[in-house]
């Protein structure tokens, strides 16, 4: 069995509206509550951190799933949003919704787009991030095909 072991040391100077810092590889940034959440709002917080690791996870493996099954697409974006509950003041990671838009070329048959679209469902039930929240955070997609 092989392991990956990945290290991030973090710094915390105060209470609860300091800001800290992270450093993990190439990540290196500020950390602070957002504002939405009455916060200073500098560097990136752990919503956003999240949220960050699930959509890259998803995409990287969704464009790794392409490329082994031979399909080419033209374009590949995506926006992903995550949403956080408040009630009685206590914060719940509730669902990120993926909505990746997939740009393919104009001579696809209708199998291969069907493939796109399998491949994209696949993507999402076997990314790790997605694996590693699932039962707690409700994982959405939202599919866009387009031709170019």
């Amino acid at each position: 069995m092989a392991e990956h072991i990945f290290t991030l040391t973090a710094s915390w100077p105060g209470g609860r509206n300091s800001v800290g810092e992270i450093a993990s590889g190439q990540l290196q940034t500020k950390v602070s509550i957002p504002p939405e959440m009455d916060g200073p709002g500098i560097g990136t917080n752990p919503d956003e951190m999240l949220l960050g690791a699930a959509a890259t996870c998803y995409i990287i493996t969704l464009a790794a799933m392409f490329e082994r099954a031979r399909l080419k697409p033209t374009k590949l974006t995506m926006v992903s949003e995550g949403i956080v509950d408040v009630t009685n003041g206590v914060f719940t990671y509730v669902k990120i919704t993926h909505k990746p838009r997939i740009v393919i070329p104009s001579d696809y048959t209708e199998k291969e787009e069907r493939q796109i679209v399998r491949l994209a469902e696949k993507a999402e039930e076997t990314c790790m991030i997605s694996k590693a929240v699932r039962g707690n955070v409700e994982m959405k997609l939202e599919i866009t095909i387009d031709y170019e």
